[in-house]
């Protein structure tokens, strides 16, 4: 084991070895000191932390700590019209999340409305027009599997819609 002097501060590496936080980049660095990990962590495990019924209504988008304190504030999209929902289970959310790290970790919740469009659910379907061009260019393969196998394929997909 030696000594070495860097930056006025005496460390001890055993020979060859470093401190893992010395072969990070800084940028990971950063991103770490900011909770980036525990944001990823929620992002992922959004839907199993706070259940179907409120993560189909919104998402984590970001994770703002108060100038070097302890006050976490989570920032949600949430969809419009479900903000109401959202703000009656404010506290609900922030105690999975806790027990989720094991600790307190959020301490507020700031929500963001979204407008999201939702598509029409007829949109999709085949028309009759779209169904005779199909015919035709169905009628051109000469792979007779493959001709049934789309021809069960476009029956399945408008009986879906």
């Amino acid at each position: 084991m030696h000594k070495k002097i860097n930056n006025s501060l005496s460390k001890n590496f055993i020979q060859g070895l470093r401190p893992l936080s010395n072969t990070l980049p800084s940028q990971i660095k950063k991103v770490l000191k900011k909770n980036g990990f525990n944001l990823a962590s929620i992002v992922d495990n959004w839907t199993k932390i706070i259940g179907n019924e409120i993560s189909n209504k919104c998402y984590p988008i970001n994770i703002k700590a108060q100038n070097n304190s302890k006050d976490v504030i989570l920032i949600l999209n949430v969809i419009h019209g479900k903000e109401i929902d959202i703000e009656y289970n404010k506290k609900n959310i922030i105690d999975k999340i806790n027990s989720y790290f094991g600790y307190t970790f959020i301490k507020k919740i700031q929500v963001k409305i979204i407008n999201m469009k939702f598509e029409d659910p007829f949109k999709n379907q085949i028309t009759k027009k779209n169904k005779k061009n199909l015919d035709i260019n169905l009628k051109k393969i000469e792979n007779i599997n493959l001709k049934t196998k789309l021809e069960k394929l476009i029956d399945a997909f408008n009986e879906k819609k």
